[in-house]
């Protein structure tokens, strides 16, 4: 699992700047003004190598304002899953009473707390910390978030204090997978009726699956880890409470995962949502499956499952990989080819290639296709080879990179695919300059 880490702070101390500059993106909103960021906003972030999970909340203010008890709420759930945190005062404001009673609030957390004293953005600004000691928080940060000052010494601190990624224990035959889609797809149901009997919660209210639940399942001397996981919702809708941490959670579950189920409801058809859902399964490398569950509810003719899978085609055009299973987790229509597709899934996950048979794939693949060329200059790929399993990942040797166009390293693994049998999981496509 990924180490996490919580921003927290009162309103307008520069969190979402903070946050944006870790994440190495503008993903919060940043205004000038208390309050914008009410909802926690999580990202994916690395450091000198080290990957982590950072999570902004809104500003706590220990008052009856609008928003703060919904406010407070998060900023406390957001401290509960954060292995660490980053408490950010306003080096220009100095220390307030809100400061000395978060700070307080905070120690109860028992978590590591690191004091980040933002907007010192000048070398006269940093005699201003020293008034932070009284916080209780041990030495204060001087950093500035908008100019990216002083990051890497907080976070150097963090990774002292807190244990890196240790890749979970697990069985080498187990095939571990999640399933993942907006609340209400039927995930839960799914799992259950793989089960055989009532081991999640089920229910037709949304986010009912708050935490990720394990369970075992043996069939045929397979073992398989299930990974249930709460519904993610588009963030504007998430509404108060725990459900606004399920992202997370389903993002740590397919971190997890060999395979990824994405589930859609066959009632209400493709959402906006379900495409971003299933970019996280394939960003991150894992086998997919994608779920049409429901399918016995809605009326059909000679063309409604071709019609759906060319909408399904359209939306994915990235997961052009991924087999589509029609279910129902009510009746249990087709739901017994799940488990004998995610075996076949996984083995491919670990399909080797050898570098004599990949090479004899380039050069077909060049004569039928002759290499681009930019301002008189041709790609030349020297030779590709595989240098990973799950997911497979390959490595084109080549003169110059910037010739090696997306259309190009397209058609050279599509013409792996067609020659292997890759279906159901991400591939990985590297180039690199030959030395």
């Amino acid at each position: 699992m990924l180490p996490t880490i919580a921003i927290v702070g009162r309103p307008n101390v520069g969190k979402s700047t903070l946050f944006n500059r870790l994440a190495g993106e503008r993903i919060a909103i940043v205004e000038d003004y208390p309050g914008v960021t009410r909802d926690r906003i999580y990202a994916r972030a690395e450091w000198l190598g080290k990957e982590f999970n950072i999570i902004d909340t809104g500003g706590i203010e220990l008052t009856d304002a609008p928003f703060m008890e919904q406010i407070r709420f998060q900023a406390e759930t957001a401290m509960e899953e954060a292995d660490a945190i980053i408490f950010v005062a306003d080096g220009q404001t100095g220390v307030t009473i809100d400061d000395e009673r978060l700070a307080t609030w905070l120690m109860k957390s028992n978590k590591p707390v690191l004091l980040a004293v933002n907007k010192v953005d000048n070398p006269e600004q940093r005699l201003n910390i020293y008034d932070f000691y009284q916080l209780g928080l041990g030495d204060p940060y001087p950093v500035s978030s908008a100019h990216g000052v002083g990051l890497g010494d907080i976070l150097e601190k963090i990774f002292q204090l807190i244990p890196l990624d240790i890749p979970e224990e697990k069985d080498e035959d187990e095939i571990a997978f999640c399933l993942i889609g907006r609340p209400n797809v039927g995930k839960s149901s799914l799992v259950n009726r793989l089960l055989g009997e009532e081991r999640v919660i089920v229910s037709n209210v949304a986010g009912t699956t708050r935490d990720a639940i394990d369970t075992l399942l043996e069939m045929e001397d397979k073992r398989f880890r299930v990974i249930d996981t709460a519904g993610i919702r588009q963030r504007g809708r998430i509404e108060q409470g725990t459900e606004k941490y399920s992202v997370l959670r389903a993002m740590r579950a397919i971190d997890r995962s060999d395979i990824v189920l994405l589930v859609i409801n066959a009632e209400e058809g493709i959402q906006e949502q379900d495409k971003k859902v299933g970019g996280y399964a394939h960003e991150a490398g894992k086998g997919v499956v994608i779920v049409v569950n429901k399918w016995d509810a809605i009326e059909k003719n000679n063309d409604t499952m071709k019609d759906f899978e060319e909408d399904i085609r359209q939306a994915f055009k990235y997961l052009s990989y991924a087999p589509i299973l029609y279910v129902s987790a009510k009746t249990g229509q087709r739901t017994e080819r799940i488990l004998p597709l995610l075996e076949t899934i996984a083995a491919n996950r670990k399909r080797r290639v050898s570098s004599s048979i990949l090479n004899e794939l380039l050069m077909d693949a060049i004569a039928m296709n002759p290499t681009p060329t930019d301002k008189g200059r041709r790609l030349n790929i020297f030779y590709m080879t595989q240098v990973a399993i799950e997911p497979p990942t390959f490595v084109c040797f080549v003169n110059d990179k910037e010739l090696m166009h997306f259309s190009y390293q397209r058609f050279i693994e599509n013409k792996i695919r067609q020659t292997f049998d890759f279906t159901g999981t991400a591939l990985h496509l590297l180039v690199r300059e030959r030395q």
